[in-house]
């Protein structure tokens, strides 16, 4: 939809404590996400992607919606979730896990936040996690109490994001490091701050814990902000995807494992702890897979946006796999993708053919990420 005032807001579709502020900064188009509206659209999105890399933005994701759990069994319970081997996790740490279910498929990829030692947030991606653990709590005999609590987060993203963060919370905030997490307020404001986010580069989440301050909360950031050169924007597709960051539904999903996308590191299979899907990822990790998620570069004009449709992959005129996500880098000046495909084609250099409506374009088989891949700029301050 081309403006906001398109929109048939309803009630059952939820709006987020942001909501207005968003609209108020130029908010033009929304979609959903977690049964929640989420800003897409703040004007031109390469000029949102060159904000981002090259000063901050701000970025309503209250659609991260967080799954709860608390109670003494906590701990036993998020592990039983997750074939990471949460052991050494400490108070006050972030993990980014993979949630499977018993044939070892990704039901989620969110980021696992430890606030005491019997209380955890999941910070989701798009789908029903609330619902998964309170179903696996009722037949698990653990002590556990899970609920969506009063949380909603933003993310402040960018290399002068950490500035911004200084003349809000004081220069003790530039001491917070990469995937941990601190408990704090802004002017009585009630908030949780994380090293994390969904942009591949330097930046913080806010998770605000009173959603009636929600415009208030917004407006102090940017007031903040803005002589740093802070902009209101929304999670880059062109970032992300430079990065080989996954977006849930798209690159992965109830169907995909996680050795299918080299995620062996989020899988422990020698850990005494069960968890649910260990059987099934054990036979998946003997056997190996038939499939294998890889970047490569599309040889054709300037895409003119991300892709809307899974695109058909072929290898010699030979069906093998299929885009997930596609999109023009303007920095790299090339068309970048990360694609599942038949474990045949996956070698670097490897000529393929993608099924763009009626024409076939080539491709080729490139390293990803395609930009930093030592995550340099989101572990530095």
């Amino acid at each position: 939809m081309s403006n906001v005032e398109n929109f048939g807001f309803g009630t059952q579709i939820r709006k987020s404590p942001y909501f207005d502020a968003t609209v108020k900064w130029g908010a033009k188009e929304f979609s959903v996400y977690n049964h929640m509206y989420i800003p897409r659209d703040f004007g031109d999105p390469e000029q949102n992607f060159w904000n981002l890399v090259n000063e901050a933005i701000l970025c309503d994701v209250a659609v991260e919606r967080q799954v709860e759990i608390k109670g003494p069994d906590a701990a036993h319970f998020v592990q039983l979730l997750t074939p990471r081997d949460l052991s050494q996790m400490a108070v006050g740490q972030c993990k980014y896990i993979l949630i499977t279910n018993a044939d070892g498929g990704i039901l989620n990829d969110p980021i696992l936040l430890r606030l005491a030692e019997n209380h955890f947030w999941v910070s989701l991606a798009d789908s029903d996690i609330l619902l998964w653990a309170q179903g696996v709590a009722v037949n698990s005999n653990l002590n556990v109490t899970i609920c969506e609590p009063d949380v909603s987060p933003l993310q402040l993203q960018g290399p002068k994001s950490g500035q911004i963060m200084q003349k809000l919370f004081g220069d003790s905030v530039s001491e917070l490091r990469y995937y941990w997490l601190i408990e704090t307020e802004l002017d009585g404001i009630p908030l949780l701050i994380s090293r994390t986010g969904w942009s591949s580069e330097l930046g913080y989440e806010i998770y605000l814990r009173d959603s009636s301050r929600g415009s208030e909360l917004w407006e102090k950031i940017m007031a903040a902000g803005i002589p740093l050169g802070l902009k209101p924007g929304h999670t880059s597709s062109v970032r992300r995807i430079e990065g080989g960051m996954l977006s849930y539904h798209a690159d992965a999903d109830i169907n995909t494992n996680p050795y299918e996308l080299g995620l062996d590191r989020l899988v422990d299979l020698n850990m005494e702890a069960g968890f649910i899907g260990k059987s099934a990822l054990l036979q998946i990790k003997a056997k190996g897979v038939e499939r294998k998620q890889v970047g490569i570069h599309i040889k054709c004009a300037p895409l003119s946006g991300p892709n809307t449709t899974f695109w058909n992959i072929t290898n010699t005129s030979i069906p093998v796999g299929k885009v997930t996500s596609a999109i023009y880098s303007p920095r790299l000046e090339k068309n970048i993708a990360l694609a599942m495909v038949s474990i045949e084609s996956v070698n670097i250099g490897t000529q393929l053919q993608i099924e763009m409506g009626s024409e076939k374009v080539p491709a080729i088989v490139v390293e990803k990420p395609f930009y930093d891949p030592k995550k340099r700029i989101t572990s530095k301050i």
